[in-house]
């Protein structure tokens, strides 16, 4: 095979991109302005719900979310083990304590059985993450929050347009979040935004957004953040959300390229996916078997690397950060983080270079 040269994402512009962020610039309009409106008010509306909140990056979406729900300091917030850890950070960030749930084996997301085990009388909130494009089991989540008068927030910083039931990820619990990072679905740069359809939680969050003022200049009506996004990063959003079916569609080609290539392959396994969920799938990402890879994961990362195919471990688990987050129990999070490899993801892949990652993926079996 000749060498290539494959970044695990790369972002793409799809069309109006550059045009609007010159429009933006010129209009003088360069921290809020028209972009941020439209973007909130697009997004909303292919979300299916009643309003967007933008905020300068998935993290401080989270951190929007929580103060709305006035979550306290000595609050446990469920969350899972495995999985990116900005919902737990944030926790910490607002005094809370995060408690780690185990999650499912085959679909690597957090489940309500698991949940239920680390409810205790200071538990305030769950924050299923929906890792890789996937989607939790959100009905049982959201019966069992109910049951205990618990809050939810959805993290779906990686599955903008899964849908769950046929209702977009992120907006079945009263708050879901979202990031528009350069290697996210659709970009703008770095950026984020929560979806509600309440608009008491709306007001709260943009209140929170921009120092805590409102209709008075300079009058802080709360100890306020910048959370804000800026016209022309809402500007690039913008375009890509004119494409986002394009989006979407190609990395569903991505994605069945890959399980074409590589669901027969011995020691290798796929992320599950429930008959519930239509993914959008974020990250390709697979399971890698001791017996077929004894050389460890992060020895075939090496490996790809030098056949020029850049790749990325599983989230670390929280028990291998235990230096923040403490120990617990979590076997199969534990499993998971030294055993999952993401393979490139970009929706603009060929079937050639999809080609490439998988037999260069695949000479590295012993």
């Amino acid at each position: 095979m000749q060498k290539r040269d494959i970044p695990w994402a790369s972002p793409h512009y799809w069309g109006n991109e550059e045009r609007y962020v010159l429009d933006a610039l010129r209009s003088s309009w360069i921290s809020g302005g028209a972009y941020v409106d439209r973007l909130e008010e697009d997004f909303a509306r292919y979300c299916d719900t009643c309003y967007a909140v933008a905020a300068s990056n998935g993290t401080t979406a989270l951190h929007m979310a929580y103060l709305a729900l006035d979550i306290h300091p000595g609050d446990e917030i469920i969350v899972p083990g495995f999985g990116f850890m900005a919902a737990a950070n944030v926790a910490l960030h607002v005094g809370a304590k995060p408690v780690f749930s185990e999650v499912d084996k085959d679909t690597w997301c957090m489940t309500a059985a698991e949940v239920e085990k680390c409810i205790t009388p200071k538990t305030r909130a769950i924050v299923p993450i929906h890792t890789y494009g996937n989607v939790c089991d959100m009905a049982r989540i959201m019966e069992l929050a109910d049951s205990k008068g618990l809050l939810v927030v959805e993290d779906a910083a990686e599955a903008i347009g899964s849908k769950y039931l046929g209702r977009m990820a992120g907006t079945i619990a009263p708050l879901g979040i979202y990031s528009f990072h350069a290697t996210k679905t659709i970009t703008t740069g770095e950026g984020g935004a929560v979806v509600t359809s309440s608009v008491e939680l709306r007001d709260r969050m943009s209140l929170f957004r921009s120092h805590g003022m409102s209709t008075r200049r300079y009058w802080h009506e709360v100890a306020g953040h910048n959370f804000r996004l800026t016209n022309m990063q809402a500007a690039i959003g913008c375009a890509q959300l004119e494409q986002i079916e394009t989006i979407t569609r190609e990395r569903d080609r991505v994605y069945k390229t890959y399980l074409q290539f590589l669901q027969d392959v011995g020691g290798v396994t796929l992320q599950c996916y429930s008959d519930n969920v239509d993914p959008v799938v974020w990250a390709i990402a697979v399971k890698t078997n001791v017996a077929a890879f004894p050389q460890g994961r992060d020895a075939v990362i090496s490996r790809l690397k030098e056949m020029g195919v850049e790749t990325r471990p599983g989230f670390y688990s929280s028990n291998s950060m235990s230096h923040i987050y403490g120990v617990e129990n979590l076997p199969i999070c534990d499993h998971l983080s030294q055993q999952v490899i993401s393979l490139p993801s970009s929706p603009t892949l060929t079937e050639e270079e999809i080609k490439y990652v998988c037999d260069s993926f695949k000479s590295c079996k012993r």
